[in-house]
């Protein structure tokens, strides 16, 4: 049985070791992986990459850079500051810029406005 087409672990093909759908060895993760698991990459190089063939990718060939999770670091944890500068973002994106109301939900950007003015407007047309 011949190899699969994307199997590559010595990286002498595509330039990084590279391995099909499924197939990558343990020790390696992709950045979702690592995330889930409470790290990061931690400023590593990519050590390895998955490919496959999707007909939703430009080119038909999608990648997945796999990190080692030996070198990966623990993310780093949320300050105050930071958690200020989100719960703002979040309440900009309440404010309705028409009526300027906190409307308690996300003003929906195919509207531009929340709801209540925008069946005003609809109403008056």
């Amino acid at each position: 049985m011949p190899a699969p087409r994307f199997w590559d672990p010595d990286g002498t093909k595509f330039g990084v070791p590279t391995y099909p759908w499924h197939l990558a060895p343990d020790g390696l993760a992709t950045r979702a992986q690592l995330r889930a698991a409470g790290l990061r990459p931690g400023g590593q190089e990519i050590a390895a990459q998955i490919l496959w063939r999707s007909r939703r990718a430009h080119g038909g060939i999608r990648a997945a850079y796999l990190y080692r999770i030996d070198l990966a670091k623990p993310v780093r944890p949320m300050t105050p500051a930071k958690w200020a500068a989100v719960d703002a973002a979040l309440a900009a994106r309440r404010l309705c810029p028409s009526c300027g109301l906190d409307r308690g939900y996300i003003i929906p950007n195919s509207l531009g406005v929340c709801v209540t003015c925008a069946d005003a407007t609809s109403l008056a047309a």
